[in-house]
């Protein structure tokens, strides 16, 4: 938790309801050397259905494989949170303190230790010590509930502010809440999630069609957003439904509702993940990059990526400094079908090449004017058929480097 706010914080906290079946405890296991709560514990209401993506590392922690197997039963009763440890790299210690936590939290609760979610974020390579996990469950078992910000809050590590977010929506003639809470500011770049993300909602939805509206929601919000273009071991993102509300449940895309709880949670999902890129490490300014009239989506996708992780376009955000060969050099480089003579670009609404030129007059005052604001845009034309996609980035400062570099310290 960094004591410098980001300057791309919001302003104000929004106004977060309670969802009926969640209840927040925090505690302080002491994982590092810091005077704050690291653990989060959230007691789910039987019947809570779960929903979930996980990074796409080949070097997982231990968490993102219990709750991998644990997902497929599509049931939850509890979630806890490690901030400061991201036991990834541990071997059977890391296991067995998984392990450990589920079995200790579902004596606790009277359930199957499968219905006991994990996730921890902090230095890879070190063993999540399993006499502080236990005593820090201990003390949030019995814990006064706490805050959606406390919460969010708890799974902080480098983040500067707490992350948080809230929607709803009309099923079956009812309001449904949904709360998000995340955490994320470095070692962000999808290969599925991000981060830690953790989505609560009232709503009776079934866990097969939560699973297909967080994936839906997560293709076009978490995995199009990046920091340094580092996927982490332990990226995991969570749904859990209490079906609280009342409403008939929702079972598929003709279910009363369903099309406005999809909006709702794909809206939340957006939110949460711009509130990470608006606390990238050392961000200064907020990058959206659009590609436009691309062969594919996927190809779209692909060269917006190659523009948001190059750290020569970055650094030139950062400078203020309106480099646009230097996204001509992203574009070319991202292996995907372009062509120099049809590309156009654009800094905000200001066009400043196409037919693979400059434009004719080309005035870069309008442009340096908008690289001197918060929030960027960058546009690219392609010229070759129906495909776009926009991802969201920050720029590279030496900021990102101090934190980095004083990390494990």
């Amino acid at each position: 938790m960094s004591d410098a706010r980001s300057p791309l914080a919001p302003a104000t906290l929004p106004d977060l309801p309670e969802i009926a079946g969640v209840v927040r405890r925090v505690a302080r296991a002491r994982y590092k050397a810091w005077d704050r709560c690291d653990l989060t514990y959230v007691e789910l209401a039987p019947g809570t259905a779960v929903a979930g993506v996980t990074t796409q590392s080949k070097c997982p922690s231990p968490e993102v494989e219990w709750c991998r197997r644990a997902l497929v039963l599509g049931r939850a009763r509890a979630l806890v949170v490690n901030a400061g440890n991201s036991n990834a790299f541990t071997g059977n210690r890391g296991r067995e303190a998984v392990e450990a936590i589920a079995a200790r939290t579902a004596a606790h609760l009277g359930c199957d230790p499968s219905d006991v979610f994990v996730a921890s974020t902090g230095v890879i390579g070190v063993p999540l010590p399993i006499d502080k996990a236990e005593a820090g469950l201990d003390a949030a078992y019995v814990a006064e509930p706490c805050s959606w910000v406390a919460a969010a809050e708890t799974i902080m590590t480098t983040d500067t502010f707490a992350k948080v977010a809230t929607t709803s929506a009309i099923v079956d003639g009812r309001r449904v809440e949904l709360v998000g809470i995340v955490k994320g500011s470095g070692m962000i770049a999808p290969d599925m999630a991000t981060m830690l993300g953790f989505v609560f909602t009232d709503a009776a939805v079934t866990p097969e069609f939560l699973q297909s509206a967080l994936s839906a929601a997560n293709a076009k919000t978490f995995s199009c957003i990046t920091v340094d273009s580092d996927t982490s071991t332990s990226d995991t993102v969570l749904a859990f439904a209490t079906g609280q509300a009342g409403n008939a449940p929702i079972e598929s895309d003709d279910s009363d509702g369903a099309d406005a709880f999809v909006a709702a949670l794909a809206d939340l999902c957006m939110q949460l993940a711009h509130l990470v890129v608006r606390d990238g490490e050392g961000a200064q300014k907020l990058i959206e990059v659009t590609v436009e009239s691309a062969e594919s989506d996927r190809s779209a996708h692909r060269i917006a990526m190659s523009i948001a992780n190059s750290p020569l376009v970055k650094t030139a955000i950062a400078g203020e400094d309106a480099n646009w060969g230097r996204v001509v050099m992203a574009v070319g480089k991202a292996g995907e079908p372009a062509e120099r003579d049809r590309l156009a670009i654009r800094f905000g609404t200001t066009q400043v090449a196409e037919g693979g030129l400059a434009v004719t007059g080309y005035d870069e005052t309008p442009v340096a004017e908008h690289l001197k604001g918060r929030e960027i845009e960058i546009g690219v034309d392609l010229g070759l058929g129906e495909g776009r996609a926009t991802v969201w980035t920050c720029d590279l400062t030496h900021g990102y480097i101090s934190i980095n570099a004083d990390y494990r310290s």
